[in-house]
Protein backbone atom coordinates (compact mmCIF):
# COMPACT_ATOMS: atom_id res chain seq x y z
CA UNK A 1 0.00 0.00 0.00
CA UNK A 2 1.31 3.58 -0.71
CA UNK A 3 1.00 6.11 1.89
CA UNK A 4 2.79 8.77 3.72
CA UNK A 5 2.88 8.43 7.50
CA UNK A 6 3.63 11.71 9.32
CA UNK A 7 4.57 11.73 13.01
CA UNK A 8 6.02 13.70 15.93
CA UNK A 9 2.66 15.80 16.84
CA UNK A 10 2.33 16.51 20.26
CA UNK A 11 1.25 18.75 23.10
CA UNK A 12 4.26 21.81 23.76
CA UNK A 13 4.83 24.89 25.49
CA UNK A 14 5.23 28.47 23.68
CA UNK A 15 8.39 28.63 23.22
CA UNK A 16 9.16 24.65 22.81
CA UNK A 17 10.40 22.41 19.73
CA UNK A 18 8.87 19.20 18.04
CA UNK A 19 10.35 17.58 14.91
CA UNK A 20 7.61 16.36 12.54
CA UNK A 21 8.87 12.99 10.21
CA UNK A 22 7.18 11.98 6.94
CA UNK A 23 8.02 8.49 6.26
CA UNK A 24 6.61 7.36 2.89
CA UNK A 25 5.20 3.37 2.56
CA UNK A 26 5.38 1.47 -0.36
CA UNK A 27 7.41 3.64 -2.46
CA UNK A 28 10.60 5.87 -2.40
CA UNK A 29 10.47 9.57 -1.78
CA UNK A 30 13.76 10.57 -3.39
CA UNK A 31 11.79 11.10 -6.87
CA UNK A 32 9.18 13.44 -5.12
CA UNK A 33 8.22 17.07 -4.24
CA UNK A 34 7.41 17.53 -0.54
CA UNK A 35 5.20 20.01 1.11
CA UNK A 36 4.12 20.37 4.50
CA UNK A 37 0.36 21.82 5.55
CA UNK A 38 -1.16 22.69 8.26
CA UNK A 39 -5.00 23.12 9.42
CA UNK A 40 -6.25 24.87 12.48
CA UNK A 41 -10.36 24.41 13.35
CA UNK A 42 -12.31 26.72 11.40
CA UNK A 43 -9.20 27.93 9.03
CA UNK A 44 -8.45 26.82 5.49
CA UNK A 45 -5.15 24.64 4.74
CA UNK A 46 -1.96 26.85 4.81
CA UNK A 47 1.01 25.61 3.01
CA UNK A 48 3.83 25.75 5.56
CA UNK A 49 7.37 24.74 3.46
CA UNK A 50 8.17 22.99 0.53
CA UNK A 51 11.41 20.35 -0.39
CA UNK A 52 12.39 19.71 -3.94
CA UNK A 53 14.38 16.14 -4.53
CA UNK A 54 17.76 16.85 -3.87
CA UNK A 55 17.17 19.15 -0.87
CA UNK A 56 19.13 21.89 -2.64
CA UNK A 57 15.45 24.04 -2.54
CA UNK A 58 13.50 24.84 0.36
CA UNK A 59 10.78 27.47 0.51
CA UNK A 60 8.49 28.53 4.07
CA UNK A 61 5.62 30.93 4.42
CA UNK A 62 6.12 33.53 6.06
CA UNK A 63 4.97 33.03 9.12
CA UNK A 64 7.42 30.39 10.00
CA UNK A 65 10.45 31.44 8.48
CA UNK A 66 13.01 31.48 10.52
CA UNK A 67 11.48 29.26 12.91
CA UNK A 68 10.93 26.14 11.09
CA UNK A 69 13.53 23.82 8.94
CA UNK A 70 12.55 21.55 6.61
CA UNK A 71 14.68 18.69 5.30
CA UNK A 72 14.52 15.50 3.64
CA UNK A 73 17.46 12.40 3.93
CA UNK A 74 16.20 9.99 1.22
CA UNK A 75 18.34 6.83 2.26
CA UNK A 76 15.51 6.60 5.04
CA UNK A 77 12.97 7.58 3.13
CA UNK A 78 12.05 10.40 5.36
CA UNK A 79 11.38 14.09 5.31
CA UNK A 80 11.30 16.73 8.38
CA UNK A 81 9.93 19.49 9.61
CA UNK A 82 11.67 21.13 12.83
CA UNK A 83 9.93 23.52 14.36
CA UNK A 84 11.13 25.83 16.82
CA UNK A 85 10.08 29.02 18.78
CA UNK A 86 6.71 27.37 18.52
CA UNK A 87 3.42 29.70 19.05
CA UNK A 88 0.04 29.38 19.85
CA UNK A 89 -0.79 30.05 16.13
CA UNK A 90 1.08 27.08 15.31
CA UNK A 91 -1.65 24.52 16.70
CA UNK A 92 -2.42 22.86 13.59
CA UNK A 93 -2.74 19.64 12.40
CA UNK A 94 -0.18 19.37 10.38
CA UNK A 95 -0.01 17.00 6.59
CA UNK A 96 2.77 16.10 4.48
CA UNK A 97 2.22 15.36 0.80
CA UNK A 98 4.15 14.23 -2.26
CA UNK A 99 3.96 15.07 -5.98
CA UNK A 100 6.33 13.13 -8.66
CA UNK A 101 8.52 16.38 -10.01
CA UNK A 102 11.73 17.07 -11.83
CA UNK A 103 13.74 19.97 -11.26
CA UNK A 104 11.30 21.55 -9.57
CA UNK A 105 11.71 24.75 -6.76
CA UNK A 106 8.83 24.84 -4.74
CA UNK A 107 7.68 28.19 -6.41
CA UNK A 108 3.68 27.29 -6.15
CA UNK A 109 3.72 24.31 -4.07
CA UNK A 110 0.37 25.22 -2.33
CA UNK A 111 -1.63 24.53 -5.49
CA UNK A 112 0.01 21.99 -6.86
CA UNK A 113 -2.30 18.56 -6.91
CA UNK A 114 -0.21 16.60 -4.76
CA UNK A 115 -0.18 12.58 -5.91
CA UNK A 116 -0.34 11.45 -1.63
CA UNK A 117 -0.94 12.54 1.48
CA UNK A 118 -0.99 11.95 4.87
CA UNK A 119 -2.99 11.37 7.91
CA UNK A 120 -1.71 14.84 9.54
CA UNK A 121 -0.54 14.48 13.30
CA UNK A 122 -1.50 17.21 15.83
CA UNK A 123 0.29 19.38 17.24
CA UNK A 124 -0.76 21.85 19.94
CA UNK A 125 1.21 24.27 21.22
CA UNK A 126 0.06 25.51 24.94
CA UNK A 127 0.88 26.41 28.33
Amino acid sequence: QLQLVESGGGLVQPGGSLRLSCAASGFTLDSYVIGWFRQAPGKEREGVSCINRSGGTTRYADSVKGRFTISRDNAKNTVYLQMNALKPEDTAVYYCAAIRRASYYCSDYQTLDYDYWGQGTQVTVSS
